[in-house]
């Protein structure tokens, strides 16, 4: 089992949290000892073995906000670090139907169908979605961290196969 975790930004404060430090920390935990923790960057996901699951949860918004990144050099890279037959699940807040990417760096929230037709322009096949964490009380304007809405937003999970042959 892999954790990936980017390193800690440059440009970070110094008192804000370091992703790597954080994932290393969980994974050294004897429970935890079949974890192999790989700090890189999140432009290209490698593992040195096909894996039969990749779980990205309420962050695949942040890709879209690394500099320079190539949205689909990255679900390409996910693709390929999956055997035949993987599963790729995202888990993210959902923002304002059409919006694409343009609330991902200010309401930290992404239009579904714009991640749905990423993924699936890597090759992926969509497999179903959940609808355990919808909420149609949100109206998709609010930062997820607003107090008013913080743990009640809207949110879809949607699962994509990597095709067997």
């Amino acid at each position: 089992m892999y954790a990936l975790s980017p390193p800690r930004r440059p440009t970070a404060p110094a008192d804000s949290p370091d992703p790597a430090a954080a994932t290393t920390a969980i994974a050294s935990d004897p429970g935890y000892s079949n974890v192999v923790v790989q700090v890189a960057p999140v432009s290209a996901i490698k593992v040195s073995e096909p894996a039969d699951v990749v779980f990205t949860a309420q962050n695949y918004h942040d890709v879209h906000n690394v500099p320079d990144i190539d949205i689909a050099a990255f679900n390409k890279s996910v693709f390929d670090a999956l055997e035949p037959g993987g599963v790729y699940i995202v888990l993210d807040h959902a923002a304002a139907a059409g919006s694409g990417g343009r609330d991902t760096s200010t309401l930290h929230r992404i239009d579904p169908d714009a991640v749905k037709s990423e993924v699936l322009a890597a090759g992926f096949v969509f497999a179903g979605e959940s609808k355990v964490l919808a909420n149609a009380k949100d109206d998709h304007g609010a930062k997820v961290f607003d107090p008013a809405i913080r743990g009640q937003t809207d949110q879809f999970i949607f699962k994509f196969r990597k095709p067997k042959k």
